[in-house]
C-alpha cells in the first residue's frame, strides 16, 4: 500500500501564540502532543502513519518552545502549554483523541481534566503524576548545563541519552546500539532558548495524582518497562488515580518505546481508540 503524502505544515495564530502543525487524514479527530524538547513530527515514524491507515484525522504540533511555533523564551507554565492545546482542538472543531508522550502525556492529563469538552478519549504514554527526587536531580543537572553553556562531547552525549531513554534490549544488540548511537549524535544537541524554558517547567512540579481522580475521560496510561527517564511505577501511579483509565506496560522498550516498540503500542492505541470513537 501507498504510504500518504505527508501534509504541509501549517500555522495558526491560538492563545496568543504562533503552532505549526500537520493536518492529515479524515475521520475522528486524534491530536497527538509530543514531550521536552522534540517536534511534533517524531509522531511521523510510526504512530501517524498507523492512525492514518485506520481512519483517522491525525493532528501534530510543535508545542510552545519548539520553533517554528513561539518559542517564548521569557518563559511559561504547564497551564500555558494545555491552554495552546485546548484551543488548537478548538480550532480544529474538536472534540479529539488526545495522545501524548512524557511532557506530553502530562498535557493530556490536564487538558482532560481542565476540559473535558475536548476530550473524548486520552491515552498517556511513559508519563508521571509527581515529582521524585531523582526527576528533579536530573531535570537541575539539565538546566545547569544548558545556563553555564557547557556542551557536552558528541560521543558522550548520545551514548548518555541512548542509556537514559533506550531499553538495555535495545543496546545489548551492538548493530542496533551503533545505529542509535548514530541517529542521536547526527540530531546534535538542542540549544534553543524555547527548549531552555520547556525545562523550566520541570522546576516548579507538583503532586498532582489526587487531582486526577476528577479525571472523567477514558484514558489508556502506557508504561515502558524499562524507562530509566520516567519508570514504568510513575505511569502505573497515573492509571490509578484515574477512574476510569485502563494500564497496560510494554516490555524491552525504553521512554523512546513508541519508537523501540512501535507495532506493540500502536496496537494498543489502536485498540483503545477503536472502543471510543
Amino acid at each position: 500500500m501507498t504510504r500518504p503524502a505527508p501534509a504541509r505544515p501549517q500555522t495558526v495564530r491560538v492563545n496568543g501564540i504562533n503552532v505549526s502543525y500537520t493536518d492529515a487524514g479524515s475521520g475522528p479527530l486524534v491530536v497527538m502532543v509530543m514531550g521536552t524538547g522534540s517536534p511534533g513530527r517524531v509522531w511521523h515514524a510510526h504512530q501517524q502513519p498507523a492512525l492514518l491507515k485506520a481512519g483517522y484525522r491525525v493532528v501534530t504540533f510543535d508545542n510552545r518552545g519548539i520553533a517554528p511555533s513561539s518559542e517564548c523564551a521569557e518563559g511559561f507554565s504547564l497551564a500555558d502549554m494545555v491552554a495552546d492545546t485546548a484551543a488548537l482542538i478548538e480550532h480544529l472543531g474538536g472534540p479529539a483523541r488526545v495522545v501524548g508522550t512524557s511532557l506530553g502525556a502530562r498535557i493530556a492529563q490536564e487538558l482532560a481534566l481542565a476540559r473535558p469538552d475536548l476530550v473524548t478519549a486520552a491515552v498517556m504514554l511513559a508519563t508521571y503524576g509527581r515529582p521524585t527526587p531523582m526527576l528533579e536531580a536530573f531535570s537541575a543537572g539539565e538546566r545547569e548545563l544548558f545556563d553555564k553553556n557547557i556542551i557536552l562531547p558528541d560521543s558522550y552525549h548520545a551514548a548518555l541519552t541512548a542509556h537514559m531513554n533506550l531499553s538495555p534490549h535495545t543496546l545489548a544488540d551492538d548493530r542496533s546500539a551503533r545505529d542509535w548511537l548514530d541517529i542521536i549524535g547526527f540530531s546534535g544537541q538542542t540549544r534553543a532558548p524555547g527548549v531552555r524554558a520547556q525545562l523550566a517547567l520541570h522546576d516548579r512540579e507538583q503532586n498532582r495524582l489526587s487531582a486526577y481522580r476528577d479525571i472523567a475521560a477514558p484514558c489508556l496510561v502506557v508504561g515502558f518497562a524499562d524507562d530509566r527517564t520516567l519508570p514504568a511505577y510513575l505511569a502505573k501511579e497515573v492509571s490509578e488515580a484515574i477512574p476510569d483509565a485502563e494500564y497496560r506496560e510494554v516490555a524491552r522498550a525504553g521512554h523512546y518505546g513508541y519508537i523501540e516498540q512501535p507495532d506493540e503500542v500502536n496496537s494498543l492505541i489502536l485498540e483503545f481508540l477503536s472502543r471510543h470513537r
